[in-house]
Parts: C-alpha cells; sequence; structure tokens
C-alpha cells in the first residue's frame, strides 16, 4: 500500500501525534515533558488487515513539568519564550484502534536552547540559561530546600537529587534560578 498524506490538522494525525508524544514523553527518564508546538509532516501506511502505522515529524517545546511527574503533556503549560527548549521528534508509530493499540516503534528527539543573543536581543535583563551541574547552582538548592524543610509540616526532611536547570541573572548581584528535583530522607524532624 502507498503512503498516505494528511493534512497536519486532520484528526488522525492529531490522534497518532499524541499517542506518539504521550508514549515518547513517558519513555523519557530526564528533562521536561515536551509539548506538541506543530505537526510538521504525517504519512499514513495503511497495514493489510487493521491499523496504520504512522511516520510523524512533531516540533515540540519542553514544559514546567518534569518527566518523572508522569504527567501528560496537555496539562503542561510551556515555559516562556526565554527559557524554552524546542526542537523536532521523529518517530513511527502502529495505530490500530479497533484493538486497542499504539505501539511506538522509534523515536529520535534533535532539542536545543534559544540562543542567549536572541534572549537579549528582546530581554537583555531576563536570566540566561547555564549548565546546571555547577556548584553554584547546587548550594543554591541546597540553601532554598533547607529553608523549605524548616518550613514545611513534613515528617521527614528532604535532600536534593539533583539540578535540573539553572540560570543567572545580574541584577545589583549574581541572582541565582534553580529547578531542581528532590526525594524524601529517611531523617525524621522529630528525631
Amino acid at each position: 500500500a502507498a503512503l498516505l498524506s494528511h493534512r497536519c490538522d486532520d484528526t488522525a494525525a492529531e490522534q497518532a501525534a499524541d499517542l506518539a508524544l504521550r508514549q515518547i514523553n513517558a519513555h523519557r527518564k530526564e528533562g521536561y515533558v515536551f509539548r506538541l508546538y506543530r505537526i510538521f509532516s504525517v504519512r499514513e501506511h495503511p497495514q493489510e488487515i487493521t491499523g496504520s502505522v504512522f511516520y510523524l515529524v512533531l516540533d515540540v517545546v519542553d514544559t514546567e513539568c518534569h518527566v518523572l511527574s508522569k504527567r501528560l503533556w496537555k496539562d503542561c503549560a510551556a515555559r516562556s519564550a526565554h527559557t524554552t527548549v524546542y526542537g523536532q521528534c521523529k518517530a513511527i508509530i502502529y495505530i490500530n484502534q479497533a484493538r486497542n493499540i499504539a505501539h511506538l516503534n522509534t523515536y529520535e528527539c534533535t532539542l536545543q536552547r534559544v540562543p542567549p543573543r536572541y534572549i537579549w536581543r528582546v530581554c537583555p535583563d531576563c536570566p540566561v540559561d547555564d549548565c546546571p551541574t555547577e556548584p553554584k547552582y547546587l548550594e543554591a538548592a541546597v540553601q532554598s530546600l533547607a529553608k523549605f524543610n524548616e518550613e514545611s509540616e513534613q515528617t521527614h526532611y528532604f535532600s536534593v537529587l539533583n539540578v535540573t536547570r539553572a540560570s543567572m541573572q545580574w541584577v545589583v548581584g549574581p541572582a541565582y534560578f534553580v529547578e531542581f528535583l528532590i526525594q524524601e530522607t529517611s531523617c525524621s524532624k522529630s528525631d
């Protein structure tokens, strides 16, 4: 059978993109949930009996939800333009609606940050992303979490698992912005 081309706003194309993006996000162990920006292209290869294989090219942006949250991409807010990571995912997914099957055969996503020179043109004072593994960002995360541990009503202390995003902005001095994952420890606050 020949490959069928779909319009990107076609219902079948949108359903295939949604199912593919759900499975791509579920498969990932690091980073943030990808949100569909637009369907760049979609081709369908109908199978002999039932179902189809879809070849998708999806433009994506990252969201404010970490992949460990397991939230659906539609439930996650996109980041502001100056902090966005954007890119493209190519995916092959088999869908058989009659048998309720959606199997992601393969995918590859290529991502990049918005270059700082573009950010500074639009927003010269905006913070710019930096390497989250730098010690200054871990220190900022630890200080922030210490305040949370002190003020929260949780029964156990939490520790920093890792810093996932970091940026710096020069105001009167350096201002550090960090996003980080935490984990509950076995240390009780009552001990």
